[in-house]
């Protein structure tokens, strides 16, 4: 099989591999496509986990299951699949409070076990049990399934915050997540939608925000509260790694409004500054969102197939395996919205 192999900062190879086998417990999956996420661009360009050296990369898979272990009850050849790269050890305090997201031995397909820039991914016992694999639900395709792993983020955010009925929404971020974030705050009944960026607006237009606000035209705060008649929104989420967005966060949404920190600062410069005085007097709750649990990627896959989220204005770019290079370029020069990786005849 051909497999995209990290091997250090800006360089992969494709390398000839022989097809895993298949353990007792294990399953093993011919992968249809695979996302490249905003993680994996940091990984190329920073290095994976000190931990780890040479991996195949890519959580955001799709494919279909081609041999099973004998013990395996749970998946049967032909059967479609879509991964989410999240393992729980199943032990720790935060797993035994169902928080598994925030599992304290945490591990990730595509980081501690091989991903899916390949022709075939071998999945272990351990991912079967405490990982997010899951069937993908009748009238989705498996190029669409492969949007189901970035979007439960979204959603499992959304769920915390409680984004409700007649709310109004600031998404900082034009990304795919910010498009997301649109699209999901709509569906769970966002009255008005505030999408603020600085690039990329005109691919994140399609998705239906109210209001777009571009912050090299204009002061963003300034902006959200002219729209909001001064009050301010009741929810902001920062969906991008900018820093000042947290801030303007802050100042954009109503007494007793959220603010949600959801897209990470870079590790090397990860602090902040927020107004603590417009937090304390204006009883501001402020919340990071990171992750999801294992029933957040099944409501992905059925707001999928409900319509609610719409793969098809995502991936902006579809390369093969070969190409998986580009893939990346075109991603991190943020030229695309979502990039995905199809393997040979899918």
């Amino acid at each position: 099989m051909k497999a995209a192999v990290y091997k250090k900062p800006l360089r992969i190879e494709i390398e000839d591999r022989e097809i895993p086998k298949c353990g007792g417990n294990d399953i093993i999956v011919k992968v249809h496509a695979c996302g490249i996420c905003g993680s994996d661009v940091r990984n190329y360009k920073n290095g994976l986990r000190a931990d780890v050296g040479e991996q195949v990369m890519g959580h955001e898979f799709t494919g279909t299951v081609t041999e099973v272990g004998s013990k395996v009850t749970k998946y049967r050849p032909g059967d479609r699949i879509a991964a989410a790269p999240d393992v729980s050890c199943g032990e720790c305090y935060y797993c035994k409070q169902g928080l598994v997201n925030l599992c304290n031995n945490h591990r990730m397909i595509g980081t501690h076990w091989p991903g899916g820039f390949a022709e075939y991914v071998h999945l272990p016992e351990v991912v079967l049990e405490r990982g997010m694999i899951h069937h993908i639900p009748e009238g989705v395709s498996l190029n669409d399934a492969a949007l189901s792993e970035p979007a439960s983020s979204v959603i499992a955010c959304q769920e915390d915050v409680n984004v409700s009925l007649g709310d109004t929404v600031v998404i900082f971020g034009t990304g795919p997540i910010g498009c997301l974030h649109t699209e999901i705050a709509r569906a769970r009944g966002a009255a008005k939608i505030i999408l603020v960026g600085r690039r990329r607006l005109a691919m994140a237009e399609p998705f239906g925000a109210d209001h777009l606000i571009s912050v090299l035209d204009s002061d963003p705060v300034d902006e959200i509260l002219k729209i909001t008649a001064g009050f301010g929104a009741d929810v902001a989420i920062c969906a991008n790694p900018a820093a000042e967005t947290q801030n303007m966060a802050v100042e954009s949404v109503r007494k007793r409004g959220k603010v949600v920190l959801f897209g990470g600062l870079p590790k090397t410069n990860p602090m902040t500054t927020l107004n603590s005085n417009t937090i304390h007097y204006k009883e501001i709750s402020v919340m990071g969102s990171f992750s999801y649990k294992a029933e957040i990627h099944k409501k992905a896959l059925l707001a999928i197939k409900r319509g609610q989220i719409h793969p098809e204005k995502y991936f902006t770019h579809t390369l093969p395996l070969e190409r998986i290079t580009e893939g990346f370029q075109i991603a991190q020069d943020g030229k695309s919205l979502k990039v995905l990786i199809k393997m040979e005849g899918a």
